[in-house]
This record gives structure tokens, C-alpha cells and sequence, in this order.
């Protein structure tokens, strides 16, 4: 190659053989790779080729989310359900009735829902204690029979115990005035239909209910896209084990578990998809004025039907957590959080959350997301969770607990 031509060729081409822009979207021209994409030139190429036929509305497309994608112009068509007034007043909201189920969205066709937007209470402010653990969110794509999200609403936007408290993670955040406001990102897309329901379980009182469900609409959805799930379990208490004549110490930190066997569960769902993380309750049901910390429970992954040891195996429930060193603080970034830090000696109630953004943790036939209760799965608490996946259908389908076993323990 003459030094021109190479020079030329140099202009043409990044390090590591990465087409630049320039090449990418100038049309009629058959390229040979012979190095990596770009993220770059990858969303450029999907770009190209998910356009729509005859300049119609695409699909999903590759598009991110970060800033410097905002730039590239997408098609697409917006919509929103939302509880709007339809009088054209201000009463904005529905109201739901004890023992209601209202469609809150069934949208027909393609799209992606994008960014759901609630606030509720009940109609007196005094009303019933844990309301929020007594309205279930309910998600079906493509006109399945089962759930793909089954969750009280409170505890899918991030944070347990039937509260509220201002947080901001990038998926789900609890936004002023206390936490009232929720919002999730989660990008949730489907082929052929999407339903969005609320189940009050509530007694007496009536709820007043505020929402947006915003989403695309597409012609057709392409193919390798996991649906969304979610799914909500508590073990209250956990199996733990007896102190007998052991130190506070030995009894915390000491024994083994080389098994997982007994292992709080998170998640056990069958099919193709990636865990994308979690949210976790622990009510600290251990009376004692020494160290009463709940944590070092290890983090457990089974992938595909593995056996012991799994693929992925930490080394602490606040590691995993993306924290250390026993945290008492609230805490919330984009990824990792401590929504409640609990009390004196770790007492009372905590809420984490972790989500796998730019980690997800793939599986091809089967995944199990586990965590010890304390070492060794020493210590009885009362555990909840919620899980977040993508996979595809047909899922596994999960039930949930009838209404007076998911209410929080009193503090």
C-alpha cells in the first residue's frame, strides 16, 4: 500500500478497524469489515436497517438512552394513556374501589411502553396502614393468561415495608413530595398487545390514582427482544439457626455453606433472557444490644441448571449491593442504593436495590438468584424482594402471596 493510498485509507478507518461515521451513513456502498464495530457504528448500521419498509414507522431499533445518542433521529410514534380529565377539569384520577381491578392501559399491536408515572393514597390520608402493599401491579404482553409482572405497587418502584422515601436510581426512582411520586424506566416492549392493570385488595377504603403509562407504537417489533418481568416474594421468617452457648461473633460470622441449598430466592424463572437485578427487604427480627448486624450473606447465582459452585459468587450481601463495611446510610446512585438503612444496631427495616444495567446476568435455559440470610444462613429475618428480568415466552408462571401475608411487620 503506497503511503497515499494508505494515508487515505487511514482517513477512512479508526484504530482497531472501526468504520467511521462518515462511511456508515453514506448509502450505496458495500463495506467488508474486517474489525470490531464500534457501539457506535453498530447502533449507526441498526440504524440503516431498521428504518421500516417504505419509509414506515421501525422497530425497536438499537438505540440507547444515553445522552449522546439523543442526537440520532428515530421513527417512531408517541402515545400516552394517562388518567387525564376527560370533562377537560382537573380532577385527573380514577378511583379505585376495594376488591377493583382497573385497566390502567391495553394498548393493541407493537410498541414499547417506556416510562410509567404514578401517584396514589387513600381517599383519607388517615386511611389504611400499607396500602401500598395491598395494590398489585399486573403486566401481560401479547395476550398471555399469566402475568409477566405481579408485584405490589409500592415495592416495584424500588423500595419495601409498604413506604415511601425519595430515591433516585436509573430504572426506578421515588421522586417529592416523600417519595409520593413514582416513575420507572424500565424499556418494556411487546409484539402484539400490552395490559396494564391495578388490583386493590384494600378493605374499606377507595384509592385515588393518578398515572401515565407512555410508549411507542411500531409496525411490527422485530425478533430477540425479551419481555419484562417482575416478581415479588417474601420468606417471613427465614429458616435461621439457634445460638445455643456460641458468641454473638461465632454466631454471626462462623459455620459454612457449601451447598446454597437453603438460600433466600430471588428469582427461579426457565427460558432465554438476563436477570437484571433486584430490590431487597430485610425486617431485623433479632433482639439484642450486641452486634446485631443482618448482612454477610453471600450472594448466589445459579445459571442453565448448574450445580454447586455457581457461575457467580460474592462475598457479602452489602458487597453485592455495591456498598461495604455494614452501612447504616441512605444512599442512592444509578445502579446500587440503601433506600432504608434500618436503625441503632441495624434494627428495624432496610431496603436495598441493585440493577445489572451494564451487567446483566444472561442465562440460556434457567437462572436462580440466591442470597444467604445472614452467614451460613445463620440468621431468622423477614425477607422480601422483588426481581426484574427480560426472557422469552412462555414464562415460567409465578403467583403471589394473598394479602394479609404480604403486610409488613409492625416496628
Amino acid at each position: 500500500m503506497t503511503d497515499e493510498k494508505g494515508a487515505g485509507r487511514r482517513a477512512e478507518t479508526n484504530r482497531g478497524g472501526e468504520l467511521t461515521r462518515r462511511q456508515l451513513l453514506t448509502g450505496g456502498t458495500t463495506l467488508a469489515i474486517t474489525g470490531l464495530l464500534s457501539g457506535e457504528a453498530t447502533s449507526a448500521m441498526g440504524t440503516m436497517e431498521r428504518s421500516g419498509k417504505d419509509g414506515g414507522v421501525g422497530g425497536y431499533g438499537d438505540y440507547g438512552s444515553s445522552l449522546r445518542d439523543l442526537p440520532r433521529l428515530r421513527s417512531s410514534r408517541r402515545r400516552r394513556v394517562s388518567s387525564w380529565d376527560r370533562s377537560g377539569g382537573n380532577d385527573d384520577r380514577i378511583t379505585i374501589e376495594p376488591g377493583q381491578t382497573v385497566t390502567l392501559a391495553d394498548i393493541p399491536g407493537a410498541g414499547c411502553v417506556n416510562h410509567v408515572w404514578i401517584t396514589a393514597d387513600t381517599e383519607n390520608t388517615d386511611g389504611e396502614p400499607n396500602f401500598l402493599r395491598k395494590l398489585l401491579l399486573k403486566i401481560y404482553w401479547d395476550g398471555e393468561e399469566e402475568p409477566s409482572v405481579l408485584v405490589p405497587l409500592g415495592d416495584f418502584f424500588g423500595t419495601g415495608h409498604a413506604r415511601t422515601v425519595d430515591f433516585a436510581s436509573a430504572p426506578l426512582q421515588m421522586s417529592p413530595e416523600d417519595g409520593k411520586s413514582f416513575n420507572c424506566f424500565f424499556h418494556m416492549p411487546f409484539a402484539c398487545g400490552a395490559r396494564v392493570e391495578v388490583t386493590s385488595e384494600l378493605e374499606s377504603e377507595r384509592v385515588l390514582f393518578y398515572y401515565y403509562v407512555d410508549y411507542e407504537e411500531f409496525d411490527e417489533l422485530e425478533e430477540g427482544l425479551g419481555r419484562f418481568h417482575a416478581q415479588w416474594r417474601r420468606e417471613n421468617p427465614t429458616g435461621g439457626a439457634e445460638q445455643g452457648e456460641e458468641t454473638n461473633l461465632e454466631f454471626q460470622i462462623e459455620g459454612e455453606n457449601l451447598s446454597g441449598e437453603h438460600n433466600y430466592v430471588l428469582l427461579e424463572a426457565e427460558g432465554k433472557g438476563h436477570y437484571v437485578g433486584c430490590v431487597l427487604n430485610v425486617h431485623n427480627l433479632r433482639e439484642t444490644d450486641r452486634w446485631n448486624w443482618y448482612g454477610e450473606g453471600d450472594d448466589m447465582i445459579f445459571i442453565d441448571g448448574e450445580e454447586w459452585p455457581p457461575s457467580l459468587h460474592g462475598t457479602g450481601a452489602e458487597d453485592y449491593f455495591g456498598t461495604a463495611w455494614c452501612p447504616q446510610q441512605q444512599y442512592s446512585a444509578p445502579y446500587h442504593g440503601i433506600t432504608q438503612g434500618g436503625g441503632e444496631n441495624w434494627s428495624g427495616q432496610v431496603s436495598y436495590y441493585r440493577f445489572h444495567v451494564e451487567d446483566p446476568v444472561t442465562f440460556e435455559r434457567s437462572i436462580k438468584v440466591t442470597i444467604e440470610h445472614g452467614h451460613a444462613n445463620k440468621r431468622s429475618d423477614d425477607y422480601s424482594s422483588v426481581a426484574y428480568w427480560y426472557q422469552t415466552e412462555p414464562h415460567k408462571p409465578f403467583s403471589i402471596l394473598p394479602v394479609d401475608e404480604r403486610i409488613p411487620r409492625p416496628t
